[in-house]
């Protein structure tokens, strides 16, 4: 550490320099911060920018000792998108291109390009904004309005504004309006998505969803059931142990942000694949453990895993067997844990590979 010259010889400007800072470092906090921050919370946000000025102080007297701040690079924005998605503002209802717009594909942060909302979760609340009824895994966050009435939302990764989320209208069987600024997204058309496949069936497909769900590059799930001999079946027909399908979860993945093999590791540790026909407390072929492989590459991936369990000890009972067609189950089977605010009763996540 090297004490600038100036400041050796000088000593007395130290302590001016470093007064004036302090000083200035409440003026600073109130001129960047927002409209709702400066209002609220002017007293709070002081000490931060002290601190600030403190290394500033530090900066200019010594060399090599501020810590390092990671930068993290967005998109540039228009002013208009500034005002909306930094500093909060709401454009006018009916004027954004995403309103009426009911193309399948995704639509993503206009800040950071998170994915955010699916085309399959939107509908048309004749609101004046994009709706939707639920988000792609934890990629929006909730907090409480400036207002104290209202919940924001914003983009988990990026903190840029979206708009407000509603429960109870009773608009979808979900109960939720994400209602969002145009201006906040991007939207990427199905055509163009990279995206893959997985089926996995590991006892009641509630609990197989609950983690996929929360899994890094995971676009969406459905649960629904698969590898039987009658078309279309419903959960009843299913219940019978007849029908010959298993309950299991269709997972669609981005394959840049993950692979096979890591949702793969994590459908062997968060469920006991060493039951067969059954999981827990649930019985019958419905709750068998299988993989259901849609290619020659998923289905040596499996074997491999299977092989690493069997290394450490474990009996599988898992199939590994192709997948042939997949049908959705009922809409109230869609997102069980999600809606009800419950956790599963027999897929725990433990740590194997």
């Amino acid at each position: 550490m090297k004490i600038k010259r100036a400041f050796l010889k000088r000593p007395w400007l130290l302590l001016i320099l470093l007064s004036l800072i302090l000083a200035g470092g409440g003026i600073a906090a109130r001129s960047v911060s927002t409209p709702e921050k400066t209002l609220n919370n002017a007293a709070s946000v002081r000490i931060p920018n002290v601190i600030e000025g403190f290394w500033g102080f530090v900066d200019i007297c010594f060399d090599g000792i501020r810590p390092s701040k990671e930068q993290k690079m967005y998109n540039k924005l228009t002013p208009e998108e500034e005002r909306i998605i930094i500093y909060k503002g709401t454009e006018r209802p009916f004027s954004g291109k995403y309103d009426k717009h009911f193309e399948k594909g995704v639509y993503t942060c206009k800040r950071c390009d998170a994915e955010l909302f699916e085309s399959s979760s939107k509908f048309n609340s004749h609101c004046g904004w994009p709706s939707f009824d639920d988000q792609i895994g934890k990629s929006v966050k909730r907090i409480r309005d400036a207002d104290g009435v209202r919940t924001e939302i914003l983009c988990a990764n990026c903190d840029g504004h979206l708009g407000h989320v509603f429960t109870g209208e009773r608009l979808t069987p979900k109960n939720t309006r994400y209602c969002v600024n145009s201006i906040s997204m991007s939207f990427v058309p199905a055509k163009k998505q990279k995206t893959n496949r997985a089926i996995f069936a590991s006892g009641c497909f509630w609990g197989t969803e609950y983690h996929f769900k929360r899994a890094a590059g995971v676009i969406s799930t459905t649960v629904g059931y698969t590898g039987g001999k009658i078309d279309n079946p419903t959960y009843k027909q299913v219940c019978t142990d007849k029908t010959g399908h298993a309950e299991a979860v269709e997972v669609i993945f981005d394959p840049a942000k993950t692979t096979y093999e890591k949702l793969a590791k994590l459908y062997f540790e968060t469920h006991d694949f060493t039951q067969l026909n059954r999981q827990g407390p649930d019985i019958g072929t419905q709750y068998r453990s299988a993989i259901f492989y849609l290619d020659e590459q998923q289905k040596q991936v499996a074997e491999k895993l299977v092989r690493e369990l069997r290394k450490k000890r474990y009996n599988v009972k898992t199939e590994i067997v192709s997948a042939t067609k997949f049908w959705p189950a009922e809409l109230y089977h869609q997102d069980y844990y999600q809606k009800t605010g419950k956790t599963p009763y027999c897929h725990i996540y433990r740590k194997i590979f």
